[in-house]
């Protein structure tokens, strides 16, 4: 019995504890926090049905790609990047709208993310282009040049509709041209060329975007703002559509002045507002699972927010505890990249394990208040569709890279036993 399970769950234990640990605390802090979905659907059962179902299909897909060695995804480079293209730029006009934002595709009854698709192909191509292109001395210059090619219209198709996700995307693709050795010289020119952009983009929000204050009072309430301005003006504000929403994070995520709770707005900040009393009636101790009462009023609980209902309801030590996993994460999967023998395998490990870790990172820093509102979920935990099975896919990615490195490693300690040799 010990052998088949060992035959279907290969690679790394240690990614695999963790892989599970992820997935039995999303089970459980899903079904707690998936009220909503129950009261709308009136099925108490269905929505933690269909996310376990998830989960396990997600599992036999990570199972699936630790099979394929790890040579082969060099394969799929070009192929994942056509597709990702293909899609981005079908999302944009014919998406369907979540949250006012064209992000999902339909097909029949299920839809999929292409910015989850997206991520994984460039963080690929990225790998492919830092290990073909690797001297001693570090990076050839043409890697920085052949990276920015591919990554700047993902990263732009993206953020159109997605500035969270293109924002963390480029800083994974940035840490890993810092890994990769690329010549410090084109790393700081691109700090400095990022930086004026920036600049320049915040400066168009505040331009382009309205707050409540300023917003036309008078649209139906079936007509938002956002709709308005992508009918009404020009190209670089279609770009902008979402400066609205972009503008309200900024002001309210930058607004300190302390508001007493009597004439603090929870339509206006319920997110935020609903999330620091999740935490604060935590109690340290937390109230313990399936307990949490602010999953009743908090929009996104078992999504964007997910993160307040296990320190609501797994108190300090939970929340630690899942913080813990994270960080075996990045080190397990840096030590495996340690041992690589190829520059891909090792560059591709690290790159896939800063998506989730990084992206993970922001989702409890935005729970937490330390950082502006976004749409980003908790990777592997939070209740989704396409990034769960993206997600998991990494994993197996990563598992598959752990195989072949595990035995790249015990193929040189048993050439350096003299042993060996006297055999």
């Amino acid at each position: 019995m010990e052998k088949k399970l060992g035959n279907i769950f290969k690679g790394d234990k240690v990614i695999w504890m963790v892989f599970f640990f992820l997935c039995i605390i999303s089970i459980i802090e899903v079904f707690s926090a998936s009220s909503g979905l129950t009261y709308k659907s009136n099925n108490f059962i269905m929505p933690i049905i269909k996310h376990s179902g998830m989960i396990i299909f997600g599992v036999f897909v990570a199972v699936l790609i630790l099979n394929i060695p790890c040579r082969y995804f060099k394969l799929t480079t070009p192929f994942l990047l056509a597709i990702s293209f293909a899609t981005l730029i079908w999302v944009l006009f014919a998406g369907e709208d979540i949250n006012g934002a064209q992000r999902v595709i339909g097909v029949g009854s299920l839809t999929f993310q292409p910015s989850e698709i997206a991520k994984g192909s460039l963080i690929l191509a990225e790998a492919q282009i830092l290990s073909a292109l690797q001297g001693e001395n570090g990076a050839d210059r043409n890697a920085f040049k052949y990276i920015l090619w591919i990554s700047l219209p993902i990263v732009f198709l993206i953020m159109v509709e997605n500035l969270s996700t293109a924002v963390l995307l480029s800083f994974v693709v940035f840490l890993m041209m810092i890994i990769g050795r690329v010549p410090m010289r084109q790393i700081g020119k691109l700090m400095g060329v990022v930086t004026i952009i920036a600049v320049l983009g915040i400066s168009f929000i505040m331009l382009l975007g309205h707050t409540e204050d300023n917003t036309n009072r008078n649209l139906s309430k079936t007509e938002t703002i956002e709709t308005q301005t992508k009918k009404d003006k020009g190209f670089m504000e279609k770009v902008f559509h979402r400066a609205d929403t972009w503008k309200g994070r900024i002001y309210k995520h930058m607004n300190k002045e302390e508001v007493p709770p009597k004439e603090y707005d929870l339509d206006k900040d319920a997110q935020v507002a609903h999330a620091n009393i999740a935490i604060v009636s935590s109690n340290v101790i937390g109230k313990g699972p399936g307990n949490s009462v602010e999953r009743d009023f908090l929009a996104q609980a078992f999504s964007d927010f997910i993160y307040a209902i296990i320190i609501e309801e797994m108190g300090i030590f939970g929340a630690t505890f899942v913080v813990f996993l994270y960080v075996i994460l990045l080190f397990r999967t840096a030590r495996i990249a340690n041992r690589c023998e190829n520059n891909f395998p090792a560059f591709l490990a690290m790159g896939l394990a800063l998506l989730l870790v990084v992206q993970a990172t922001f989702n409890m820093l935005v729970a937490v208040g330390l950082a502006p509102v976004t749409g980003q979920p908790l990777p592997l935990i939070s209740k989704g569709g396409t990034s769960t099975i993206i997600n998991c896919a990494y994993i197996g990615a990563i598992l598959s890279i752990s195989r072949s490195a595990k035995r790249a490693n015990k193929t040189e300690t048993e050439t350096d036993n003299p042993a060996v040799y006297a055999a």
